[in-house]
C-alpha cells in the first residue's frame, strides 16, 4: 500500500483525477484513525474513534465537495472540522449518557423483583354469585381501564353475566371514551418525558462548576422544566381516567341516579370493612 505523507498530497492527487473520491475518503479516513494524538482525539482509543469516525464519515464527504483554497492548508482544514466534530460527538454521547442514566433511574422502582401473585384458589366454575350483581357491574364498568381478559372471565360468572355480553359493555365504554383516553395516553406519555428531562438537568447541573454562566444556565433550564412537570401532573390528575356515572348509566341503560346510589352503597361498605381491621384486638387478661 502506498504510504499516506500527507492530506495536501491526497488532496492534489484527487484534485488531478489520479485518485477516486472513495479511495481519498478512504485514505483521509486512516490517516486520522493512525493519527488520533495530531487531530486531538489521544484521549479515545481506537474502538471508539472507529465510532467517530464513522459518525463522522458523512459530513466529511460533503465536506471535501465543498472545500476551496482558501489559503489554509486541506490539513488544517480536514483538522478543524474534526475538532468541531468532535466536540459535537462527545456532547452528544454525554447526552445520550445522561438520558439513559435517567431512563434507568425513573424505572427502577419498576422493575424491582416482586412476589409471585398468588394462585387463584377456586377454578372459575368453583366461584360463588355474588350477593349485589348489579353494583359490582357497576363499579367493574366504573373500573373499566383496569379490567383484563382475565379479570372478566373470572367475573362475569359471579354476577351472572356471559363473558361475550360483558366484553361487549366494557367495549362500548371504552369506545364512547376513546378520545379523552387517547388524549390522557398522550399527556401521560409527555409527563415521562419531561420526568426524564429534569433527571438530565439536575445530573448536567451536578457535572457543571457553581457559579459558572453554564451553570446559571443550566440551572434556569432545570427549574423551567421542574415547573412545566408539575404543571402536566396536575393537568394529568385532573383528567379522570374512571368512566363518569352517567357513561355507565348509558351503557347499561339504566338511571344515572340507580349507578350513584350503587356506588355510594359500595363505598360505605368499604368505609365499614375499614373501620372493622382498624380496631385495635382485644387482649384477654
Amino acid at each position: 500500500m502506498q504510504e499516506i505523507v500527507s492530506l495536501s498530497g491526497l488532496l492534489q492527487q484527487y484534485s488531478q483525477g489520479d485518485l477516486p473520491k472513495k479511495d481519498f475518503e478512504g485514505h483521509i479516513f486512516t490517516f486520522i484513525l493512525e493519527n488520533r494524538r495530531r487531530f486531538h482525539l489521544f484521549a479515545w482509543d481506537k474502538d471508539t474513534c472507529v465510532d467517530f469516525l464513522c459518525w463522522f464519515y458523512p459530513r466529511m464527504s460533503r465536506a471535501i465537495t465543498s472545500y476551496k483554497d482558501t489559503g489554509a492548508s486541506f490539513e488544517a482544514y480536514i483538522a478543524s472540522l474534526v475538532y468541531w466534530s468532535a466536540r459535537e460527538y462527545r456532547s452528544r454521547q454525554a447526552d445520550h449518557d445522561l438520558t439513559e442514566h435517567a431512563f434507568w433511574e425513573a424505572r427502577a422502582e419498576d422493575m424491582n423483583p416482586s412476589e409471585n401473585e398468588p394462585a387463584y384458589l377456586e377454578p372459575f366454575s368453583a366461584i360463588k354469585p355474588v350477593s349485589n350483581p348489579r353494583q359490582i357491574l357497576i363499579l367493574l364498568l366504573k373500573t373499566y381501564c383496569f379490567v383484563s381478559e382475565d379479570h372478566i372471565s373470572r367475573i362475569a360468572p359471579a354476577i351472572g353475566i356471559e363473558k361475550a355480553q360483558l366484553q361487549k359493555l366494557i367495549d362500548e365504554l371504552r369506545n364512547r371514551r376513546l378520545e379523552r383516553d387517547e388524549a390522557r395516553r398522550g399527556l401521560l406519555e409527555r409527563v415521562e418525558c419531561q420526568y426524564y428531562r429534569c433527571i438530565v438537568f439536575r445530573k448536567k447541573l451536578e457535572t457543571a462548576l457553581e457559579g459558572s454562566v453554564h451553570y446559571e444556565k443550566i440551572k434556569g433550564q432545570m427549574e423551567r422544566a421542574q415547573i412545566r412537570y408539575n404543571g402536566m401532573r396536575k393537568r394529568l390528575a385532573a383528567m379522570n381516567h374512571y368512566a363518569t356515572n352517567r357513561e355507565v348509566a348509558e351503557v347499561l341503560g339504566i338511571p344515572k341516579g340507580t349507578v350513584d346510589s350503587s356506588l355510594y352503597a359500595i363505598k360505605q361498605k368499604y368505609k365499614l370493612v375499614n373501620r372493622e381491621y382498624a380496631k385495635p384486638a382485644r387482649i384477654n387478661a
